[in-house]
């Protein structure tokens, strides 16, 4: 008799704790359940738009992510590709911004978009609006790496030429000027760089190649003003002189001509 209490009860015990896993394992279900599982493309974009709105970057490519994987083929995700790559720039990882870009460009070279992709590659390349950054936060670009410069002019410049119509070509060109004018200055840096070392040879050399490949610069007086010297500190002085020449002869107001003069 007493066997047989205890086994119900046991029984009894068993069956609640069974119940209660059901019911715990329901609860920790609903508890991780995706909220998102059930939303079309459309709806969410229109959340993921929001968080960018709000500036939650990481929690929009999120949503973004779970478009392109949910719906590859319709046309939201193609939009959430270039949304995650701005969401990208504008967190400041340019790497995966570019490489996102790049990524959208591959699959989609023609796409209505594909110019405002090129003008946001651009923008990653090298982050510096103009000169703005300069004159606020006192940095000069032409200190900053010349391969992102360079990489960046050969994105706007392939933007204006692929599309010369485009409503950001006009942007593109001014910023292709922009970048012109900081890489011939930073040749003209490392120049003068290697002058004031003592490395004339290379000083020379480095300040021709900024006369060579952007000439008609502001920086191009001070490359012959470093070549001047280079010669000069070379123990040329016909080339020294000749070089001083052309200094007269293209910036006549020059600055430089009396502390050149010999």
């Amino acid at each position: 008799m007493m066997e047989s209490v205890v086994g119900c009860v046991m029984r009894r015990a068993l069956t609640w704790a069974a119940a209660a896993s059901v019911v715990l394992v329901a609860a920790c279900s609903s508890l991780t359940a995706d909220p998102t599982s059930k939303m079309s493309a459309e709806q969410l974009y229109a959340d993921a738009k929001n968080e960018m709105a709000s500036g939650n970057w990481q929690r929009a490519r999120e949503l973004l992510g779970k478009l392109e994987s949910r719906y590859p083929f319709g046309r939201y995700a193609q939009q959430a590709q270039i949304e995650t790559a701005y969401a990208f720039y504008k967190e400041g990882d340019s790497a995966q911004a570019i490489a996102t870009a790049d990524r959208f460009l591959k699959l989609n070279p023609n796409h209505p978009f594909a110019d405002y992709v090129y003008y946001l590659k651009g923008l990653a390349t090298f982050p510096d609006d103009l000169g703005l950054l300069g004159k606020t936060f006192g940095m000069d670009p032409t200190t900053r790496d010349p391969k992102a410069m360079r990489d960046a002019f050969e994105v706007y410049r392939e933007l204006v030429n692929r599309f010369p119509d485009s409503f950001y070509a006009a942007d593109a060109s001014a910023r292709m000027n922009y970048l012109v004018t900081a890489m011939a200055q930073s040749e003209v840096n490392i120049a003068r760089f290697y002058l004031d070392r003592g490395a004339y040879v290379a000083a020379v050399q480095r300040a021709q190649g900024a006369l060579r490949d952007y000439s008609g610069t502001p920086a191009a007086e001070e490359a012959l003003v470093v070549m001047i010297r280079g010669y000069d500190g070379l123990g040329m002085p016909e080339l020294r002189d000749d070089t001083r020449r052309v200094l007269e002869a293209n910036f006549p107001g020059s600055r430089y001509l009396t502390s050149t003069k010999r």
